[in-house]
Order: C-alpha cells, then structure tokens, then sequence
C-alpha cells in the first residue's frame, strides 16, 4: 500500500513536470506559401499559438519544445482560403448561423461580407473574433450605402453628396472595416462619398449600376465587384443600361447580364487597361454568372452539393419565385448564357494587363454553398483562362490586397496561422483544392469531417 502510494505520487510529479503542447509542427508537405513563388518541398511549419512561428524545411529540423508533431508527407499545405464576397447574415432571416462551419469545412478561414444590417454583421464579426462563435474570420462592411429609393430596406440611403458623406461617418463610427456601394450611387453621390472614406483612410468597393467602370476607377474607387459597370463603360451607347438600372435591380441586372454579348474585344480591352492603370482590384463572381445563367437547367437545380444546404433555407431561398420577381425567361438565360465567354475574355484581358482578382462567391445567395462554391469560383477563373497559380493567388494572397491586410492569405513567420492541408497537388488540378484533410484556423487544427459530422 505505502509503496502503490509511493508510485502514484511520483507518476502525479512527473505529469505535472510535461508541460501541455503550446504549438504544432506540420512536417513533410509541399508549401504553396501564397507568394506566386515556387512550392517549397519537405517543408515544416511550426506553429505556436494563433501564429506561424517558423518556416523552413525537415532537413536538420529540431521539434521546439511543448511542440507536437503532426506528419503531413506526402500533402499540400496552402494559406487558408479568402471569400472575397459573401453575405453571412439576411434582413429577414438575420445570421445564417448554418453557414460559418460550412466556410471552415471547405478551407475557408476569412471572409469578406459586403452587406448586412450593420449592428448585426458588426456584432457577428466581433464574436467570431472573439471565439464567442466558431467561423471564419470576418471583415464586414455593415450596411452598403445606396442612392433613394434604396433597393434594400436595410441599406444606407442618400439623395446629395452631403448625404453620402454622412452614411460614410455612421459607418465609420459603428466600426465598418471597408465601405460597399450600390448600383443607384451616381458619379455625384461616389465622389464625395470617396472624398470622405479617404479622409477615414478606409476601402471603398461597389456593385456600379449609375456609375460606369472607368469613371468609379478614375474618382478613387478600390474595387469592383461582379464586373459592375463594365457594359457600361465598354458600350458605344449605354442610355438604355441606365435606364434599365434606375426602373429596378432586377431591370438593371437583366440588361447588364445580356449586354456583354455585344461589346467588341477592342472597347473591352480599353476598359480593362483603364481599370489597372487606376490599381482597381476586381472581385468578378464568375461563379455567380455563371450560375444564374443555368437556372433553367435541371442538372443544376437537381447537383446534390445543394445537400450540404439545410432543407429549410432551401426553401427560403425559392428559386422560382425569385426567377418570377426578376422576370426571367427561357430567352433570358440563353442570352445570359451567350454572354459568359465575354466575361472570360474581359477577364483575360485584365489579368494580362496587370491588374489583381480576387476570388469571391455572393454564398450563402440563391444556388451558392457557403464554402464549396468558391472552390467552383477558382475552377471557373482557370476556365476562363488564368492559371492554377493565379486562381489560388485569387482566393488567397489577393483577397488579402483587397482587404488591405498583410497577415492574411500568404504563409510567412509572424503572420496569422490559417493553412489548410491539401491530399493532392492543387498546381497540378485547380479542383484538387477539394482534396481537404486538415484546417487550421487562427492556429487550431481542425478536422472537416468533424465539422461536417456537427452539421
């Protein structure tokens, strides 16, 4: 007895003496770091905390201590994935609690929300910051700001330049990390709207309908989302364009959508350049094109990646009464159709001149999963003609230049630990980024069966 006590008491000295692992080594993968450089083969990452602490390779490698192993041979390690475009919250349906573990699961450890009620994006942000809640690491504009009548109720409006000034102060003040635009913002209003974000030295990105491409790029505007204001920019004639955007959203949308098949490769280009000589960063949703182009198609409506989806907000979603509000026909989807292969060159023609994409989604809107679909905005963005080094730039180190942040979307000591372990090689196949194992977000390692299993 005295000596089963003797031993007890020395097994309980020594477990107190082994400190807990504060950190985790990934050893042996292949490093795709987010630079645009050449992969790094065998490498370690060591991480210590929410950071990376070191980079290097196994050979003479020493395990620090309080460090676990994690073997990783034979993998993939990219920075973790940046949706440059989601909407994590509705003015109906408030958060959509059922996307943040589905964002994690694909590889996607930030987003960028462009639009929310702000109080309600804001405090969302703030817990997900926090570890209050589990998701992705945000950046939310809160309310976008758009001309009267504005197209959604929870949206920030304004009818003079002064207006807009003030909607950009109230943002400022509730804590907003960049300011978003909406399609009844004319050349006016994003002036002095511009004039004042500058002074707050805060991003200003835009969903154009009033205001063309060239002329947003040239008044300051940052970026642009959805290849906004390019029609109308690249047109010889684009009256009956801005007559469409100030009937309705929808009116607007339809004709921007059909109006690419018309523009010449010429004036496409000339918009492109002006575009990047301006340093605009574009977001293009090629996913979101391309998916409302097929909302008469059974094979789309029927893909079981809609499973991942729960039942309910399948419903809320109600493709078809939304095809009705918007007054889509057959005709209109072919036509919307005969335009994707200008996109994609208008696209080429931008990424040849210079200029920066950043990849990102609209999910959780109609047909877009929170998560997978910006896996599908990558294979897009290779079909349309860039690289898989270029489509993982896109969802990576770009979205990162878009949000005006250095510590996210490449892999360097120092900066925030989110990575995510890839079975096969992502350069060889953009559609290998699938291939998940691991996620490490804000320096835990996490499993996406495990996530999913929670679904």
């Amino acid at each position: 007895m005295h000596r089963a006590a003797s031993a007890l008491g020395l097994s309980l000295l020594l477990a107190c003496g082994q400190e807990e692992p504060t950190g985790v080594a990934l050893i042996g993968a292949t490093l795709i770091d987010g630079s645009g450089g050449p992969a790094l083969p065998d490498a370690v990452v060591v991480v210590r905390g929410s950071r990376i602490e070191w980079i290097g390779t196994r050979a003479g490698f020493q395990l620090p201590e309080r460090t676990r192993e994690l073997d990783v041979s034979g993998r993939w390690i990219i920075p973790g994935l940046i949706d440059a475009h989601v909407h994590l919250s509705d003015g109906d349906a408030g958060v959509l609690d059922w996307a943040l573990p589905r964002y994690l699961a694909f590889g996607v450890t930030t987003v960028r929300d462009v639009h929310g009620k702000l109080v309600t994006a804001l405090a969302l942000r703030d817990a997900l910051a926090d570890g209050t809640r589990q998701g992705p690491r945000v950046y939310a504009a809160g309310a976008m700001i758009d001309g009267l009548p504005t197209t959604y109720a929870d949206a920030i409006g304004a009818n003079r330049p002064a207006d807009a000034r003030k909607a950009v102060d109230r943002l400022v003040n509730g804590g907003a990390d960049f300011i978003k635009i909406y399609t009844r913002i004319d050349p006016a209003l994003l002036r002095g709207l511009l004039d004042e974000a500058k002074t707050f030295n805060l991003r200003v990105t835009g969903h154009l309908g009033l205001t063309d491409a060239v002329a947003a790029a040239r008044a300051g505007i940052g970026s642009i989302e959805h290849l906004t204001g390019v029609p109308e920019a690249a047109s010889r004639s684009p009256s009956s364009l801005y007559a469409a955007h100030y009937r309705s959203f929808f009116a607007g949308w339809t004709a921007f959508e059909r109006s690419w098949a018309e523009l010449d490769s010429a004036s496409l280009a000339r918009v492109a350049e002006e575009l990047v000589r301006n340093h605009v960063i574009l977001v293009p949703t090629l996913i979101l094109h391309e998916t409302f182009s097929r909302l008469d198609d059974p094979a789309l409506l029927g893909d079981t990646i809609l499973k991942l989806v729960p039942e309910a907000e399948r419903r809320r979603w109600n493709v078809p009464d939304m095809i009705a509000r918007a007054g889509w026909t057959g005709e209109d989807f072919t036509a919307f159709r005969r335009s994707r292969p200008r996109q994609d060159l208008f696209l080429r023609q931008f990424v040849r001149a210079g200029g920066t994409v950043a990849a990102g989604t609209d999910a959780a809107n109609q047909m877009l999963v929170p998560g997978y679909a910006l896996h599908r905005e990558m294979e897009l963005l290779v079909h349309a003609g860039l690289e898989p080094q270029d489509a993982l730039l896109a969802a990576t180190r770009n979205g990162a230049l878009v949000l005006g942040t250095d510590s996210l979307g490449l892999l360097a000591p120092g900066n925030v630990a989110d990575l995510v372990v890839l079975a096969r090689d992502p350069l060889a196949d953009i559609r290998n980024t699938l291939a998940l194992e691991q996620v490490v977000s804000r320096g835990r390692v996490l499993s996406p069966d495990s996530l999913r299993a929670g679904w």
